[in-house]
């Protein structure tokens, strides 16, 4: 047996092991593809294992995820931080081998994945990060970025429509560093994927653009090197074919029951002896060997590297220079962008956002982002910094086109890529198409800005598709993603600082409609969550908290409150943090004695739980009718009078 063959064997061998000591994982994938990933790893992959974030790294995400077994053994047979004990603990709690790859939990994996098709929509963000970096810092002589982005993929990661949305997107930018490995096996958790799906996969991604390679034999290791080596020469996307037969070598290849299936005692030593194995979680020294060359090899390609930037630090100083400086967030002048947009104060926060984003990119040469389609409403866009496109590298602004899925997810890839400060935006009613990726990103901790407008029932004349009644409490039920629903500019940069410095995602609420100028806001109260805005001179009776728009509302609200009670007014921009700060502070803010008004155009019952007690809402309860904003939030009864009976009666009520 050549020791190519006995590498793959073992590369099974222990993969199914790892799987059948956990009672738990996938079978079926692990055999099926250990030939094409070993391709790759020996190969083709460029990576350094002492040092797994070098910069000019090959990224590899692993889109279909219940791949993990094998994708762990193949971390610990390359050098990676990744034991054979690792392996024996795979999804126990607590490991470094969880059921599916979590970033930052295993040494050399890039991206959290699992949910189907998202890990293909990432990648295509880490191969526009690359190529951004590719135009702005490589010259003649000098390849300093120079590296691919491969994506493993499944069947079902592409029906996915993420997966889909995104690739068309690849296709029209012409991401020739992009190279997708499909796993073809015909084969879905229900059964034969033509219960399914019968489309031409080949022809869909040449219609999309792509370049197609087809390997016949997916368990062949030469043929699936030789299409990995095809593919690096494309000036397209590219997507290889590979037919294969899931849980090859078992009894039940072929079949669904391979699927989540782990192997019997008895079945998987009656496969290992067909491999020619006998031992347990064990790699034979040659294979180590053979391995530990690829490894070698990476290790030497990251030191010449380094030489090369050695000299790129001398004969381009000022690039060296700004690349050393690119991903450099300390240097961000929160303040300044404060004073600078103060201009523009008693506008939409839309609008405001838009000056805001500008002075952002002045000072962060990796900021780039876009909407789906509706930068001209969102104005999510930055002035004078040109479009992404094929043609055009150095564009800051991206045309995600009505892809509103796969821009979450290729964001999520691009803020993976070091340390790219990137947003997206749309429209606060069509967040939803949003959710499995901000899901992601939240999980991930990854500063991405997601700019949401058109915040209330003010949003006009659309209708109730429009009115965003319940998405802000679906924002805020996602654990770790904070919501920043600004009333003023000042209330908005808190929310880019708080983003940013945390290492957080931040969904920002933005109105669509202008708002009044507000006097006594406070940044650093902002930056608290929440802070008192107005303050009765007496120990308040009522505590009248409210958000964005409301807060005007709030303010007037307290004017009649105050002729018969102590009234207190507090900006709450984010529930999130507030419910974050000390209990001595969340106390002066919301003294437990007085009764608190949570006021805001949504439905969301978790100021319920962040306020004290004896808390009321006042919200949004049915979707309204189509008309003038005004008049529709005016029926809703977000006006003066009707918060002030609203208050009175529960008062009274007591």
């Amino acid at each position: 047996m050549n020791i190519v063959q006995k590498s793959i064997n073992y590369l099974k061998a222990i993969s199914a092991e790892t799987i059948s000591n956990a009672k738990s994982g996938h079978t079926g994938v692990a055999l099926g593809a250990s030939s094409i990933l070993f391709a790759f790893f020996k190969d083709h992959y460029n990576f350094d294992a002492s040092d797994s974030d070098f910069l000019n790294r090959d990224r590899f995400v692993l889109s279909a995820g219940h791949a993990s077994a094998l994708y762990y053994t193949l971390l610990s047979m390359f050098g990676f931080d990744v034991s054979l004990q690792d392996l024996k603990e795979f999804r126990s709690y607590g490991s470094k081998t969880p059921g599916h790859p979590e970033y930052r939990v295993t040494d050399g994996v890039e991206v959290s994945t699992g949910p189907l098709g998202q890990g293909v929509a990432n990648a295509v963000g880490m191969a526009i990060a690359e190529s951004i970096m590719e135009e702005r810092f490589n010259t003649v002589g000098f390849n300093i970025i120079n590296h691919y982005t491969y994506c493993f993929a499944g069947d079902g990661c592409l029906m996915e429509g993420v997966a889909q949305e995104a690739c068309s997107l690849a296709g029209a930018l012409k991401l020739k560093k992009l190279i997708i490995l499909y796993d073809a096996n015909n084969v879905t958790i229900d059964g034969p994927l033509n219960l399914a799906n019968k489309e031409n996969v080949g022809k869909k991604f040449r219609a999309m653009g792509f370049n197609v390679i087809k390997v016949s034999n997916g368990n062949s290791y030469f043929s699936c090197t030789r299409a990995i080596a095809r593919a690096k020469k494309s000036n397209k996307p590219t997507i290889i074919i590979f037919k294969t037969t899931i849980g090859v070598g078992t009894d039940k290849e072929g079949t669904s029951a391979v699927h989540g299936a782990y192997l019997t005692q008895p079945e998987l030593q009656a496969f290992k002896e067909k491999l020619k194995v006998k031992e347990s979680f064990y790699v034979p020294s040659d294979v180590r060997e053979y391995c530990m060359a690829t490894t070698r090899r990476g290790k030497l390609n990251h030191e010449k590297w380094n030489q090369m930037l050695a000299m790129y630090s001398s004969t381009h100083p000022e690039l060296y220079k700004s690349l050393m400086a690119f991903f450099d967030k300390k240097k961000i002048n929160f303040e300044r962008i404060v004073k600078n947009i103060a201009k523009y104060d008693g506008q939409s926060m839309r609008k405001v956002n838009h000056y805001a984003l500008s002075e952002l990119a002045y000072q962060c040469p990796q900021l780039i982002g876009g909407t789906a389609d509706v930068a001209p409403s969102t104005q999510a866009f930055i002035d004078n910094a040109g479009n992404y496109s094929y043609g055009y590298k150095r564009g800051k602004n991206i045309h995600y086109g009505v892809r509103e899925h796969a821009m979450g997810a290729i964001a999520n890839g691009i803020s993976l890529y070091e340390d790219f400060i990137t947003f997206d935006s749309t429209f606060l009613a069509f967040s939803n198409y949003m959710i499995p990726a901000l899901r992601m990103r939240a999980m991930m901790r990854l500063p991405i800005l997601s700019f949401f407008t058109h915040d209330s029932l003010k949003v006009g004349q659309d209708g109730p598709s429009h009115q965003p009644i319940e998405q802000i409490g679906q924002l805020r039920s996602i654990i770790g993603n904070v919501v920043y629903r600004p009333c003023d500019y000042k209330e908005l940069i808190a929310g880019y600082e708080y983003c940013i410095k945390n290492t957080t995602p931040v969904s920002m609420i933005l109105s669509r409609q202008d708002l009044p100028h507000i006097e006594k806001t406070f940044y650093d109260g902002a930056l608290m969550g929440g802070y008192i805005l107005e303050e009765s001179s007496a120990k308040p009776q009522i505590v009248l908290v409210a958000s964005g728009s409301e807060v005007a509302l709030a303010l007037e609200a307290q004017k009649e409150l105050s002729k018969k009670h102590s009234v207190n007014v507090v900006s709450m921009p984010s529930l999130e943090v507030f419910e974050k700060q000390p209990n001595a502070y969340k106390t002066k803010i919301l003294p437990k004695e007085a009764t608190c008004f949570y006021v805001e155009m949504s439905n969301d019952a978790k100021a319920l739980k962040v306020l004290p007690k004896n808390s009321y809402l006042y919200g949004v309860e049915k979707y309204e009718h189509s008309g003038d904003g005004d008049t529709v939030a005016e029926k809703a009864g977000f006006t003066v009078k009707a918060l002030v009976k609203f208050v009175e009666n529960k008062l009274n009520a007591k």
